[in-house]
């Protein structure tokens, strides 16, 4: 299947109440990650680099930093006269009113699907760090003969964001036969990345009936109401680099995975486009000392930097150390300070001498522009 036949959905708003602080003020697909991208960047990447030629970006509230970083798509090559990227915000007759579920805002958006001449929609959300190769599941979904086929990945269940579909049942041809939400087990089970390719004129009859009976979960209403009715085949992830946020410890882990030269190489395994900030090279100190660590450009490092993400712009003073830590675009940490186990977000301030310290299995996370 041709990669221009489908069009592309992203959700940028969804399952933002699992980073608390870190959505306060921005988008789930606009917070950083891993020193210079944000999470938007993955599914972007992922569907342009499929030949994914138009893709609608579905927003809810506080889409000013996203709007920023997205622009007119011209890093991801989708600044184009014809398809390209397009803002999707709440929108009605006569007012705009904020997105309740899946599929209000897939409803809300039904005049962006009619009007689009792609004969498929894939669906992603921004909270899955993977890079795929989207190709192999518009291959998988066009041989199969499946209605519906759904991305999934073996791994334990995320726990903290609602409705996790997992596949109880998939035959050998991989059609799910069985679906649970929210499986109570801690245990690896086979769960859904909420990335899914189907015909639009079947992703438009299936919301169009659930929003005219008042229905409001995607899954339930959706997918598992029509398990009998319609193939539904899973499409495995699972030998690909896939992390679910679904919590502040969730995206500290996945983010200090990273660090692991496998997982950047199979996180990097095919280009990720992010909107670039030019700065200068990073300067180094004296005194400084740097290991297992990714820093940015743009950077002053004059102390010691053990196991951290350093972001564009970060200073960092003489005889400060940071150990196991987050520390996002402008972060100042003054001199003589000891910080480990922090997840900074942008332009926070953290003063001369003071230490700060959280644990790896409970990170201490600032809010942007906190002072310390």
């Amino acid at each position: 299947m041709n990669g221009n036949r489908v069009l592309g959905i992203v959700f940028a708003n969804i399952h933002e109440e699992a980073l608390d602080s870190l959505t306060a003020m921005r988008t789930m697909g606009s917070v950083p990650f891993c020193s210079r991208f944000r999470l938007i960047d993955f599914p972007l990447s992922n569907m342009v680099e499929s030949g994914v030629s138009k893709i609608g970006v579905v927003t809810n509230a506080n889409f000013r930093s996203l709007m920023d970083h997205v622009g007119t798509g011209k890093p991801w090559d989708l600044s184009r006269k014809n398809d390209g990227l397009y803002l999707l915000p709440p929108f009605s007759l006569g007012t705009a009113k904020m997105w309740g579920n899946r599929i209000d805002a897939i409803y809300g958006n039904i005049g962006f699907l009619q009007q689009s001449k792609q004969t498929y929609v894939l669906m992603s959300d921004c909270n899955n760090v993977l890079n795929i190769d989207y190709t192999k599941l518009f291959d998988a979904h066009e041989e199969s003969g499946a209605d519906i086929t759904i991305v999934g990945v073996k791994a334990k269940m995320p726990k903290n964001i609602g409705s996790v579909l997992s596949f109880d049942t998939v035959e050998a041809d991989g059609r799910i036969t069985e679906m649970s939400l929210d499986k109570s087990t801690d245990g690896e089970v086979f769960y859904s990345c909420n990335i899914m390719i189907m015909k639009k004129y079947l992703l438009e009859s299936l919301v169009t009936t659930a929003h005219s009976k008042n229905e409001i979960s995607y899954q339930r209403n959706i997918l598992m109401a029509n398990i009998d009715k319609l193939k539904i085949h899973a499409f495995d992830a699972t030998d690909s680099f896939v992390g679910t946020i679904d919590s502040i410890q969730s995206y500290y882990d996945i983010s200090m995975s990273i660090l692991e030269k496998e997982n950047r190489e199979k996180l990097f395994a095919a280009p990720v486009s992010t909107k670039e900030r030019d700065d200068m090279p990073t300067i180094y100190g004296p005194e400084s000392s740097l290991k297992n660590s990714l820093v940015a450009d743009g950077c002053i490092i004059e102390g010691t930097v053990e196991n951290c993400i350093i972001f564009k712009g970060v200073k960092i003073g003489k005889g400060t150390v940071v150990k196991d830590s987050i520390l996002m675009q402008d972060t100042v940490v003054g001199d003589n300070a000891k910080i480990s186990c922090i997840i900074a977000d942008k332009d926070v301030t953290i003063k001369d001498n003071v230490e700060l310290a959280g644990a790896k299995t409970f990170p201490i996370c600032l809010a942007k522009e906190t002072r310390v």
